[in-house]
């Protein structure tokens, strides 16, 4: 395992801002300086944009490519068949991620059109969830 690529969806740029009850206080570029330095056997990339399409394309970009990808599609998780569908279309193993515990939130929050379609879903264990997410796509 070499290349691997984080994708972060709506609202996620706001990390250490946004409701640091739930999300924490720390960004998500200092977080990942952190990853960087613990898994420094790995080229981890990063991206983040609250536009849906593009989230699509980045996938469709690196899903041949890469050798995981970490998805945090954000709100995007539970209403976007688009997104669920790239990533069935492409080759590399997605890695759904939440920061929160999606099922103690509201019920929307329930539903996930990316899970069908992902290796595996790592959720609510704070930031540590990236962590827990490259560990498995590791071993």
């Amino acid at each position: 395992m070499k290349n691997l690529i984080i994708i972060n969806g709506p609202n996620l740029n706001l990390l250490g801002k946004r409701e640091p009850e739930i999300y924490g206080r720390k960004t998500f570029d200092d977080y990942l300086d952190e990853l960087k330095i613990k898994f420094k056997d790995l080229n981890i990339d990063y991206y983040q944009s609250n536009i849906e399409g593009e989230i699509i394309d980045k996938l469709h970009e690196v899903g041949f490519v890469s050798d995981g990808i970490i998805l945090n599609a954000g709100a995007y998780t539970h209403t976007s068949v688009g997104i669920g569908d790239a990533i069935s279309a492409i080759k590399s193993p997605v890695i759904e991620v939440h920061i929160s515990n999606t099922f103690s939130r509201e019920e929307f929050r329930h539903q996930s059109y990316i899970s069908p379609n992902a290796k595996g879903v790592i959720i609510g264990f704070g930031l540590k969830s990236y962590d827990l997410a490259i560990q498995s796509l590791i071993d």
